[in-house]
């Protein structure tokens, strides 16, 4: 028999089958579709604001705000290893840190998630620009592959260059209607001129994200483990918000158990919430002008 024959064979026989039993009158058992199978869910309607996080803390909205963000999340899982899943290892370090804040007062608290939930990337920061946040952390877990003994974290912060450049030219094109950024009004600005003022309040904040990123160097010496190249910058689109200090915090490989085993013990978050929350405190102490001791 030719190999088109069987191929016919094998696309007409169930409809064949199906002629057959409904030419005498029998029918084949299947579920039941339709109006029982579809899911009813209220949609907001256009142009209402999405829903914001809870802010942690105290009610003084003189107070600062950090916004934490846990990466990944929902279907993605983020980098795995060492029986771990990225996702559910650094939201129990946002929640660690989130704690700690909480328990030393003074600095109000959100998280960009809770749960385990699925957020793209420009509603992360967007989150903290929605809040009028005054620091966004966003907390990952990196992967080494196949590789293996690389460890240590890694904190990262926006590129300079082209890629701020490009990133202050997009975010401008989007925002030119916006009533102001940091402050500075836009609306009825000319494209060129909005990209002029987002940049200018780019290359502040991105003072501001260097300077909390090496504090964060200075406070974890000695408690938490680092990458010897644990400074680095890059095009990352969670950093991209031109009005608030953004850093990313890459605290560990999970690709290597010993590094994953420890971000995920008791013991290793609170090291990790108690050092984050001294170089949160101490960044925010500089912002307002109290800088001694620190």
């Amino acid at each position: 028999m030719s190999l088109r024959i069987q191929l016919w064979l094998i696309f007409l026989a169930p409809v064949a089958l199906v002629a057959g039993l409904y030419a005498f009158g029998l029918t084949l058992p299947v579920p039941v579709l339709g109006r029982g199978y579809v899911l009813r869910f209220d949609l907001p309607q256009a142009g209402q604001p999405v829903d914001l996080p809870t802010i942690y803390g105290p009610e003084d909205n003189s107070r600062p705000l950090v916004v934490i963000d846990a990466g990944h999340g929902g279907h993605d899982p983020g980098a795995s290893g060492a029986g771990f899943k990225e996702k559910n290892l650094v939201l129990g370090l946002a929640l660690a840190l989130k704690d700690q804040l909480v328990e030393e007062g003074g600095i109000r608290v959100a998280l960009t998630r809770e749960d385990d939930r699925f957020l793209v990337l420009g509603e992360r920061f967007e989150i903290a620009r929605q809040l009028d946040a005054d620091l966004f952390l966003s907390i990952h877990a990196d992967s080494a592959g196949e590789v293996t003994g690389v460890s240590g974290a890694s904190i990262y912060t926006l590129s300079s260059g082209n890629a701020s450049s490009e990133a202050a030219a997009r975010f401008a094109a989007r925002e030119n209607r916006a009533d102001e950024i940091n402050g500075v009004p836009l609306k009825g600005q000319s494209d060129e001129v909005s990209q002029i003022l987002v940049e200018l309040s780019q290359r502040r904040m991105q003072g501001d994200s260097a300077q909390f990123a090496s504090l964060i160097l200075r406070e974890g010496r000695g408690q938490l483990k680092f990458h010897p190249d644990a400074r680095r910058s890059a095009e990352l689109a969670v950093l991209r918000a031109p009005d608030v200090p953004s850093v990313l915090y890459e605290a560990g490989y999970i690709t290597n158990p010993a590094d994953a085993q420890r971000l995920a013990s008791p013991e290793g978050k609170q090291i990790f919430a108690t050092v984050m929350a001294r170089a949160i405190r101490i960044f925010f102490a500089r912002q307002s002008g109290a800088t001694t001791g620190v």
